[in-house]
Parts: structure tokens; sequence; C-alpha cells
């Protein structure tokens, strides 16, 4: 595997070998991976970089979220370990500030995450997963999920409290929400809308500061799973505030979302070696790497970006839970929802350096020789591919286009750099590229624990029935309990009085027993199949608790 740490652990257990090998063949070899030579010119790298897709805009009234439909793929053909982090395409939500005076400094806070391979991901496979990636000011805490957040200790949450559970059929393991292994260019639904569960707050932690009461709920709409699964306490936005109380009202817990939002797929590493040849020449190999292929040999990536207005399902829902008007069925009403549009261009920063190459050494990609974006229709944006580099292979996951692995650094016409595809046979064989292993031999993971004190959030008042445990696709398994909906850790770490967590019981209640799993609530595709959830994450409530409870993961590791 190509990978720093096992690199260097490789390369200490191989020093005395490597003395003796030097005194007999007066040569100097440097271990490498799972290569037995390796050229003094060779250089572990990175490739990274982003691809912007370019999409029409939409009018700012429709500030009450999005949802969108994703493909899922494995990206690489083999996990290459914890150095890797891709996302697939995704966006960021962030607040909109039309109509008041925002404050002249930086208030990063968002909700981003979305599918992909994470660095701090314990259970990888090939199949991606997903996170919720809700940012806090300026990333002073980050929330993926119920449970899963900035770092891993317990004494500093740092928005590990910062999402609540909602949906009483859905496991949430820390590590990402898995979709089923094998999966393989499906499209997976998701989008986040405003619900009215947490009446506003006019004092926040004790302090003259106001909460909103806008409770971020995350929609999926997958073959096997559709509705509401969990959303961000308003408190986890408001929280810095309490420090800083002139920021009260400029958070994702008050403010509406812009609706022409970033379209972005965002890869911090793919491994690559370079490899520079004695007469100057630079070559690099990529790990192996994807992307879905229909019949045509094209890729369709993204689809149907739609934006809502509150009219869309807040307006319904407010009346029934607060004025106890007519039951809301759930569903979107699209009279209230624009669907975006793409232009069938976009843009790519993908690079390929050696490992802490200055910034302005890190030569791109060039990627118009690879790749031609295309609207395949007007709300759906793909790739076509250069047959003579890109290639449409069978994999027991179903075809992908494979892109190019070689390169070759060359000049433009104005003379910078760029890495221009090679064919295999095109690169010197002395390189050794041709021999490389990307696998992942990573050590099995930690597993993820929560805290067991008896006075912990976690144990008072604690479950009401458990433990339970299911073995899911990466290989963990998950460990879990039922709670009832308000003693969840994350709701009583959410700034909630009794009398106001009791409300909400309620009305999680009533949203328990009329919206079901089968139920439709986000808009249908109009074209592509829909990606499945990991069935084994698929859970029925026990007999008395099908509505008002729901299942917490208490711990993710792997077991014999």
């Amino acid at each position: 595997m190509v990978n720093q740490n096992n690199i260097e652990k490789h390369l200490k257990a191989q020093v005395f070998k490597g003395l003796i090998l030097i005194l007999l063949v007066f040569g100097i070899n440097h271990a490498y991976s799972q290569v037995e030579y390796v050229p003094e010119g060779r250089q572990e790298g990175s490739m990274n970089g982003y691809l912007m897709i370019d999409i029409n805009k939409v009018p700012e009234t429709y500030d009450a979220g999005f949802s969108t439909y994703v493909a899922a793929w494995p990206l690489v053909k083999d996990y290459p370990g914890n150095s890797f982090q891709t996302g697939l395409l995704g966006t960021w939500m962030h607040p909109s500030y039309n109509g008041i005076t925002k404050p002249d400094r930086k208030l990063y806070n968002d909700i981003e995450g979305g599918l992909g391979w994470w660095r701090d991901t314990r259970f990888a496979t090939e199949t991606p997963k997903f996170i919720m990636g809700g940012v806090a000011l300026n990333f002073s805490a980050w929330a993926n999920g119920p449970g899963a957040g900035k770092g891993r200790n317990w004494d500093k949450p740092n928005g590990k409290y910062g999402v609540a559970q909602l949906s009483p059929w859905i496991l949430w393991p820390p590590d990402g929400l898995n979709l089923k292994q094998g999966t393989n260019g499906e499209l997976f639904g998701y989008g986040y809308l405003p619900l009215p569960l947490i009446k506003a707050k006019s004092t926040t932690a004790g302090k003259d500061v106001s909460t909103g009461n806008h409770s971020w709920t995350l929609f999926l709409n997958t073959e096997n799973f559709k509705g509401p699964v969990a959303f961000f306490t308003p408190y986890f936005f408001s929280k810095p505030s309490v420090e800083e109380p002139e920021l009260a009202g400029m958070f994702l817990d008050t403010r509406p979302a812009k609706p022409n939002k970033p379209i972005q797929m965002e890869t911090q590493h793919i491994p690559s070696v370079q490899y520079t040849a004695p007469n100057g020449d630079i070559y690099a190999r990529v790990a192996p790497t994807s992307f879905p292929s229909d019949a045509k040999g094209e890729s369709m990536l993204m689809h149907q970006v739609t934006a809502y207005k509150k009219s869309a399902l807040w307006d319904a829902v407010e009346l029934w839970l607060d004025q106890d008007g007519p039951v809301a069925s759930g569903t979107i009403d699209t009279k209230g929802a624009v669907v975006h549009t793409f232009k069938g261009t976009a843009g790519s920063s993908w690079k390929i350096y050696p490992l802490n190459t200055p910034k302005d050494k890190r030569w791109p990609i060039d990627w118009k020789s690879i790749a031609t974006p295309v609207a395949l229709d007007a709300t759906t944006f793909g790739y076509k591919w250069d047959e003579k580099l890109v290639k449409r292979m069978e994999t027991k996951k179903g075809p992908l286009m494979a892109l190019p692995e070689y390169y070759k650094l060359e000049k433009k016409a104005n003379g910078k750099p760029h890495w221009v595809a090679l064919h295999a046979q095109d690169v010197p064989s002395e390189s050794g590229l041709d021999t490389l292993d990307f696998a992942s031999t990573d050590a099995p993971s930690e597993p993820y624990l929560t805290p067991e004190e008896t006075i912990s959030s976690w144990k008072t008042p604690g479950p009401v029935a458990g433990p339970f445990k299911t073995k899911i696709g990466d290989g963990s398994t998950v460990t879990y309990y039922w709670y009832r909906f308000v003693d969840q850790p994350a709701l009583l770490n959410a700034d909630l009085t009794t009398a106001e967590r009791e409300e909400l019981q309620k009305r999680v209640v009533k949203l328990h027993r009329e919206w079901t799993k089968e139920k439709a609530y986000l808009p249908a595709p109009k074209v592509g199949a829909l990606a499945n959830i990991d069935p084994a994450l698929i859970v029925t409530p026990p007999t008395g608790m099908e509505a008002g409870y729901v299942p917490i993961v208490t711990k993710q590791g792997l077991e014999e």
C-alpha cells in the first residue's frame, strides 16, 4: 500500500536487510510499499483538488433547504488506507444574510458532509459512506451524525452531541451511514429541510442569548428507506453566541439557507507515486480511479438539485405541531420547490505532486483531454470520456470507466507544466510504477466507544431496552440500545428544560405515528435507479416502542 505511515514502518523494519544488500551489490535500494526494488528517483505523492460543476441560479426566496440525487460508486479500485480522503459530488449549505446587517468578521457555519471517505474513517471499504457534516462557528465544532463529530474525546464533545436521532428505523454508526456493499452508480437521494421541532428560546445556556427554531433535518430517499433520519439541534449552531452574544441570530438555528450553493467534488488525497528518469523526464502513477458507467460509457453523477421555500414543508408541519392543525403528511409540496438546471460546463483543479511540495509547484492534470462535462439532460450532470484514454471495464460491482493511471509532466504552449495522460507502455519499465500495489495493509481499527460512567447522559436516565448487536457491511459490529426519544444523549445536551423536552417528545410521537419509512417525502428522481442503505442498518422498534423511541449506537468495532 502507498501510505506514508506504513512506508515509514516498513523502512525501519528493512534497515538491516537494506544495509546488507548495499554491501552485496554496491547499489542503493529503497524499500517502498510492496515493491522489492524502487529507483532512487521515485517519490510518494498525492492527487487532489476539486471538480467544480456549473449550475444555473434560482431565486433567493427558495431559502428553506435543498435536496439532490448523487451517484454513489467505488472511486478507487482498492481502498488505499487512512490517508485516502475524498468526497463524491456534494454541496455546502451556508446561512443567508439577506435583509440583515452581518458583522464584519468570519462567520463560517454550514451543513456540508455527503458521500465519501475520510482520514478518520475507521471501517472503510471501496463503497462510500455518508456523513452529515454540520459545522459550528469557524469549525469550533462539527457534527457528522448521532454520536459522531470532532474527535473522539468525550470530555470535549466538540459537536458529538450536535445531532439527534429522529428515525426509529435506522441505525447510525459513528463511522458514517453505510450504503449497501457493491453500490455502483445508483443515486443516493438526500436533502436538508428545517422542521419546527424545538421552539425558539430567548435564553441559551442561562445567558440572555436567543436560539432559533430551525431543526435542520436530514431526509433520505433510497430504495429501502425514505424519510427523515436525524436533525441538528438548534443549540449546536447557537452555542458559540453564548460567549459572543453579538452573534446571536447569525447562524443556521435562525437564518434561512442560501439557495445557490456550490456543487463540487472535493478530493484531498488519492495516493500517487512520481518517478524522475535519468534524463529528467517525470512520470507519475495514480491509484486506480474510476467513475460509474452507463451502457453508452457516460457517467451520470448528479441529478435534480432542488431548492425549497418554507411552504414546501415547514408551514404544514408548523400548523400541525404548533396549532394542532391537520396532520402534515411529510410529503414535500413541489409547488414550493424549484429545480436548478446544469450548464453542461465544469472545471477541475486536480493536481499531482510529491508530498510536501509547495503549492506553487503543484501541477494540474490535463483534465480536459480526459473528460468532457455534459448536461445529460437539463437537470442531470455527468461526464463523457476520451475513449483512447478512459476505458469501460466490467467489474463485480458493475461497469466502470477507468481513468488513466499514468501521466507525464509536460509543458503547455505558455510554458507552464501540466500532467498529460499516458498508456502504461509509454512509461519507462525501470520506473517500477507498474509494480505498485496501492491496496491498504492498515492494521485493524480501534473501536468507537461511548461513555460508560453512570452519571453520563448515556446512562442517566439511560436506555429502556438493549443491548442489541448487528454486524454491518463494512465488517464491523454495532451495539445499540433503545432510548426514549428525549432521553437520548444529544437531547440531554441540547440546552433544553424538562418542560421543553416533554413538549418535544409529544411532537415526535406524532411524527413517528404518521411519517413511516415507506412513504414518499423528497420528490422522486426522473432518471436512474436508487441506491440502498446497508440492510443491516434498518431495524424494527420493539413492541410498545413504535412511537417516541429511537435506537442509539453506543459502540462500533470489529468482533471475531
